[in-house]
């Protein structure tokens, strides 16, 4: 019951979307998968996210913002307990997608891309950009920003 207003009051409706998800999952009616292909996607474009027919999942992710701004190709795979912030894209490139063990965290912004391999327990930093294969127990973090000082003087 609980959850059940926790996930009222955040407005996501995310309980009920991973309900639908798993049941187009098993559902063998074409038709029927349509369906609920056409209402997820409504759902999560309402939050200004995407998750791909096709994309897989181990477990249901943990996403502590909703699906806020969140891409997943429908290539991909993200395995249990996995944490997705807000903003994050995992994308495919000529139909290759990243492959994401268990218990990742992939923190805001951040974007994997391609026909790559994210082993277990890797935590990804906000607003890294991972195009490569990244082993288990690793930390991915962003490049430090670049600062250009100008002058303040004319001439």
């Amino acid at each position: 019951m609980r959850e059940n207003v926790i996930d009222w009051s955040k407005g996501d409706g995310l309980r009920c979307y991973w309900r639908l998800f798993r049941w187009r999952e098993r559902c063998p009616v074409k038709l029927v998968k349509d369906i609920l292909t056409f209402f997820l996607n409504r759902m999560a474009h309402r939050h200004g996210g995407y998750i791909g027919n096709g994309a897989q999942f181990d477990g249901t992710p943990i996403l502590p913002h909703g699906l806020h701004g969140i891409y997943i190709s429908r290539y991909a795979h993200v395995g249990a307990g996995c944490w997705v912030y807000q903003n994050v894209t995992i994308g495919e490139v000529d139909r290759a997608a990243p492959q994401i063990g268990d218990h990742c965290l992939i923190g805001a912004g951040a974007v994997i891309v391609g026909a790559i391999q994210i082993g277990s327990d890797v935590k990804i930093g906000a607003g890294a950009v991972v195009c490569t294969d990244i082993p288990s127990n690793a930390t991915v973090v962003a490049q430090p920003p670049r600062i250009i000082v100008r002058g303040t003087g004319h001439g």
